[in-house]
C-alpha cells in the first residue's frame, strides 16, 4: 500500500469518475457503497487512521474527511441529475397533446317515470288542462273527509296509510289536490295533478312510494262519455294503438258512478305473465263522476255543475312501456338499469 495521502488522491479521481459514470440510481447507490459502505475503500482508510504515526494521523484524517464530504456532495448532485432526467423523460412520454379532442363526460338523463310524467303533462296541456300541485304531507280532512271517506273506511287503517304526528298523513293519492284546486274557484275548469303518493304496499307492481297523476274536469255538461273518450285517447297516445282498455264497475267514495281501468299488458301482449298476474290485464287506475258531496265540500253547486275525475299510476305506465318486470327497479338507483332509458 502506498502513502495514505497518495492513496486518497487516486481514490478521489476514481470516485469522481465512477460517480459521474453512474447511469441510473441503482448504479449510483452501488458506487456510493463501494466508497462509503461498511467495506468501502474510503471507510477502510478512515478505520485505519489509528495505525498511522501520530505525525501523519491528523493530516490523513483531515484529507479523508474532506474527501468523504466531497463524495457525498457528488453523489447527491448526480442523484438530482438522474432524477431530473427521469422526470423529463416521463413528462416527454406523457406529454398532453392539446390538439386532441377532450374526453366527453357522461351525461345523465331523465328518469323513466319523469319522462312519462312530462309526456302526460304535455298531452293534457294540449287538451286545455292546467297543472296543479299539493303537499305530500296532507291533513286527514283533505285526504279523506273532503273526499267523502267515512270515518270507518278501511283506507284509513294503519295497514294502508302512513300517519304522521299531529294528525297528518302522507297522502295516499293525488285526489286531495282536487279539493285544494276546486275550493274557492268558479267552474268550468279542468286540471291534472301529478305527484308522489305513499301507501303500505310492496309487490312486483307496488312500492311504498309511487307516482300518480290525477285529472278532473267540472262543467255544466261533463259526462262519463267525455271521460272515456279522453282516457282512450290518452292510453293510445302513451302506449300505442294496439293497447286496449276495459272499465269495470267499482266503488270510490269520491266518485259516483265509479270504474276501475285496466289496459292490456304490454309485456306479454295480453297472453299472461308475472307482471299482469297471468291475467293479460294490468290495473291502471280509477275514474268516475265526481260525487256531489265532494263538489259541496269545495263550495260548488252540484245542482248546476258536474264533473269527472280519474287517476292512474305513472310508474306502471313506465314499466309497461319499457318492459320493466319489477317496479322496484325504478327506485333502487341501479345505473345498469337506468342507463338503458
Amino acid at each position: 500500500m502506498g502513502e495514505p495521502v497518495q492513496d486518497l488522491a487516486a481514490l478521489e479521481a476514481d470516485a469522481r469518475e465512477t460517480i459521474a459514470a453512474a447511469a441510473d440510481l441503482p448504479a449510483l447507490q452501488a458506487a456510493r457503497a463501494a466508497l462509503l459502505g461498511r467495506k468501502g475503500s474510503l471507510s477502510q482508510i478512515l478505520r485505519g487512521l489509528g495505525g498511522l504515526p501520530p505525525e501523519e494521523r491528523g493530516r490523513v484524517g483531515q484529507a479523508a474527511n474532506r474527501l468523504k464530504g466531497e463524495v457525498e456532495a457528488w453523489v447527491e448532485a448526480r442523484r438530482a441529475s438522474l432524477e431530473g432526467a427521469a422526470r423529463d423523460r416521463s413528462l416527454a412520454e406523457h406529454q398532453l397533446d392539446v390538439s386532441l379532442p377532450g374526453d366527453v363526460a357522461p351525461r345523465g338523463h331523465l328518469h323513466p317515470t319523469t319522462q312519462v310524467e312530462r309526456e302526460v303533462v304535455a298531452f293534457f296541456a294540449s287538451l286545455g288542462f292546467s297543472v296543479e300541485t299539493g303537499p305530500e304531507v296532507e291533513t286527514e280532512y283533505h285526504n279523506f273527509e273532503a273526499l267523502n271517506f267515512p270515518d270507518d273506511h278501511p283506507a284509513r287503517d294503519m295497514q294502508d296509510t302512513f300517519f304522521v304526528e299531529g294528525g297528518a298523513v302522507l297522502r295516499t293519492h293525488t285526489s286531495p289536490v282536487q279539493i285544494r284546486a276546486m275550493s274557492g274557484r268558479e267552474p268550468p275548469f279542468r286540471f291534472i295533478a301529478p305527484g308522489r303518493v305513499y301507501r303500505h304496499d310492496r309487490s312486483l307492481r307496488h312500492f311504498p312510494m309511487f307516482h300518480q297523476v290525477e285529472g278532473f274536469m267540472v262543467d255544466e255538461r261533463a259526462s262519463f262519455a267525455d271521460l272515456k273518450g279522453i282516457l282512450y285517447a290518452f292510453a293510445r297516445h302513451m302506449m300505442g294503438e294496439r293497447v286496449d282498455l276495459r272499465f269495470r264497475a267499482s266503488f270510490f267514495p269520491f266518485t259516483e258512478p265509479s270504474a276501475e281501468m285496466d289496459f292490456t299488458c304490454l309485456v306479454c301482449d295480453g297472453a299472461g305473465c308475472p307482471t299482469c298476474s297471468q291475467s293479460g290485464w294490468v290495473e291502471w287506475g280509477g275514474c268516475g263522476m265526481i260525487h256531489p258531496n265532494v263538489l259541496g265540500h269545495c263550495g260548488i253547486d252540484a245542482e248546476r255543475w258536474q264533473g269527472f275525475a280519474f287517476g292512474m299510476g305513472l310508474d306502471r305506465a313506465a314499466m309497461l312501456r319499457h318492459g320493466i318486470p319489477n317496479i322496484h327497479l325504478l327506485f333502487e338507483g341501479d345505473l345498469r338499469v337506468l342507463e338503458q332509458f
